[in-house]
């Protein structure tokens, strides 16, 4: 594999932040040791079929990764920045957010109006993103308030940074592969790719506890059914999952192996999440070093 600027900064361990959303839940923080199981596979096609934020995916297109990336997102919001973030509309949605001058009046106006247009779905997201505690769009999730130094709603408003991201994927839009629909109908359509490895990192439901049916409104999801399909997919797999006896007790029943990693919340406290795979054997030390 040829050694691009951006193999360089893979090597020197960075993670540049390339997703226009601030999710709840995202990945960025796995993305070393993402990387070091897609070099460990080398995939042909990398699917994401709950893409959220897309920290993964992304990284594998813009690093070289994998051959082809394919995103699968079920929440329509999401799925219009997506979808207009990789297609023709991208410098339109850039240059609305490079512009935009977002005060609470701003943002009620262009949160109070139904879009007509995917594209100004995908504006209306990218704003309610923005403005949203840590960056919760389910409902009842509410506004930043306070923020650093004061800032109110303008705190993670970094409008040409994201536009500039949103420029970017123009990079790689012929590696990139977007659907919005249901991730387990395409893991059971795709499971026979031999040449595919999947990232799978699902809504955490698994329990009364877990935090996901707060933090994304398509949050239900059929984990029995998740796991079966893990197990029958035969490409490579790595799945990431809160760390819960429910969840350690599906993967065992399905042959699959777990690992708990260290990785930091919102708020910056140290927790435990769980890989889940065939073979972990690659997982370095450090992870599981910090997570004992």
């Amino acid at each position: 594999m040829v050694q691009t600027p951006c193999g360089a900064a893979r090597a020197a361990g960075r993670v540049p932040f390339r997703s226009p959303l601030r999710y709840p839940g995202g990945k960025t923080w796995l993305v070393p040791t993402a990387r070091r199981w897609l070099q460990h596979c080398r995939p042909g096609l990398l699917v994401e079929p709950f893409a959220g934020g897309g920290s993964i995916s992304l990284t594998a297109a813009f690093e070289g990764l994998a051959a082809h990336v394919l995103m699968v997102e079920l929440d329509p919001d999401v799925a219009a920045v997506w979808q207009t973030a990789l297609g023709d509309n991208a410098s339109w949605l850039a240059d609305r957010i490079a512009g935009f001058q977002l005060t609470v009046g701003s943002a009620r106006a262009v949160l109070g109006a139904p879009p007509p247009t995917v594209r100004e779905r995908a504006f209306q997201t990218i704003i309610r993103n923005r403005v949203g505690h840590r960056g919760c769009m389910a409902p009842g999730c509410g506004w930043v308030r306070r923020g650093e130094f004061n800032k109110g709603i303008t705190d993670r408003w970094y409008p040409k940074t994201i536009a500039r991201r949103i420029r970017d994927l123009a990079q790689v839009r012929g590696r990139v592969e977007f659907v919005r629909g249901d991730g387990l109908e395409v893991m059971e359509r795709l499971a026979g790719r031999t040449d595919a490895a999947w990232f799978v990192d699902p809504p955490y439901t698994v329990s009364r506890r877990s935090p996901g049916a707060r933090l994304y409104p398509h949050s239900r999801l059929d984990h029995g059914r998740l796991f079966r399909l893990a197990a029958r997919a035969s490409g490579d797999l790595l799945m990431t999952h809160e760390d819960d006896p429910a969840v350690v007790g599906l993967a065992a029943a399905h042959d699959l192996d777990t690992r708990r990693v260290a990785m930091r919340t919102g708020r910056h406290e140290q927790k435990t999440e769980l890989l889940i795979g065939r073979d972990l054997g690659w997982v370095g030390r450090e992870e599981l070093e910090q997570a004992a």
